[in-house]
């Protein structure tokens, strides 16, 4: 088994998750962390037993002593922080959104692919069972050819507080402050449920209509220094380049859905409902003859590798390098249209 030495850029909330996934894979070693914040990376590395800390990413690579890098920095820092490390020949995980705009993303996927090393996104929900196997059913023919979709991803914590205090909490208010690198709803979740929804479809988007909605939430439209401006809703018609038209749909004002996604699908010859709320993944069809009576079965889903599995097996030559960069990109492109598609009162744009 090939040993791979891990590097974790950035030590925020969603760093432990890469430290604690990556240490549990054989032959995987955690051999250091990087932040600009000399006491929370310190904190991070006595968590998680991590020896060397770096305050740069220049640092590490003057360093040298890692195979991959896993970016967990602030979207806006994806894009400075991770081409280095694509010139010094690393393998690279990012987490999503791939960059803040499609033009550095896709001087992203190009870096990588010139760099010739595994590059992946973190795209979570492709650790849903249901996905992947819905995925795999369309890919099959076993719904025909796909007409009409429905998706939406639903989150609450702008009314209640079962994640924390967003009125408080530093990471909670920079997703609604575009001056601290939020895109809104439709950048922090919106590109799950896009991909959700087009890796199931297995066909791209070629135009989109948007409208985006920013609410008022607190006196003055600021806490402190984050001014609330980001969008909190985001809907969208979605065109595919084989005709089919959906719906999709994002908010963090779904009072009583604490972070599910729902996508429903259908084709000629059957449909599909895809389902990830509260944690659990699940998959029904309405297939063949019970096309004729409307009646939907539930499906066996088997389960998948996480991303970090994923991750690993491909840099040891054992698996897809899947969702790439270029499926980042391609995704930042879409998400670039309908922003400019709701500056434009929702107007049908290209893709």
């Amino acid at each position: 088994m090939r040993p791979v030495r891990l590097l974790i850029l950035g030590t925020g909330g969603m760093a432990r998750n890469h430290a604690e996934g990556f240490q549990a894979i054989p032959g995987v070693s955690v051999v250091g962390g990087v932040d600009t914040r000399p006491a929370q990376l310190a904190a991070f590395q006595a968590a998680h037993g991590i020896e060397r800390g770096f305050g740069s990413v220049q640092e590490a690579l003057d360093w040298g002593a890692f195979d991959a890098v896993t970016n967990v920095t602030p979207d806006a820092a994806h894009h400075a922080t991770t081409m280095p490390l694509l010139a010094a020949g690393k393998h690279v995980l990012c987490e999503k959104p791939l960059a803040t705009n499609a033009a550095d993303a896709d001087a992203m996927a190009a870096a990588a692919a010139a760099a010739g090393v595994v590059n992946m996104v973190n795209l979570s929900y492709r650790n849903v069972p249901a996905l992947q196997q819905a995925a795999a059913m369309v890919r099959d023919g076993a719904i025909g050819t796909i007409r009409h979709f429905e998706a939406s991803y639903l989150q609450s914590w702008l009314t209640q507080p079962a994640w924390g205090e967003w009125r408080t909490e530093p990471q909670w208010l920079w997703r609604l402050s575009t001056a601290h690198g939020s895109k809104g709803v439709l950048g922090d979740v919106g590109i799950h449920i896009l991909d959700f929804a087009t890796f199931i479809a297995g066909t791209e988007a070629e135009a989109v209509s948007c409208l985006l909605q920013t609410f008022d939430k607190a006196p003055g439209g600021r806490v402190g220094d984050y001014v609330l401006d980001a969008n909190d809703s985001a809907t969208m018609q979605l065109r595919l380049a084989n005709g089919a038209l959906g719906t999709v749909a994002a908010t963090r004002f779904a009072t009583g859905h604490l972070n599910d996604l729902r996508l429903r699908i259908y084709g000629q010859e059957g449909g599909l409902e895809v389902s990830f709320e509260n944690a659990v993944s699940r998959l029904r069809a309405c297939l063949g003859t019970d096309v004729q009576t409307a009646t939907w079965m539930d499906v066996t889903c088997p389960p998948v590798p996480t991303i970090y599995q994923r991750f690993i097996a491909a840099i040891r030559g054992d698996g897809a390098p899947e969702p790439d960069f270029a499926r980042g990109a391609s995704l930042q492109h879409l998400l670039d249209r309908a922003e400019a598609s709701a500056r434009d009162g929702g107007r049908l744009l290209a893709v």
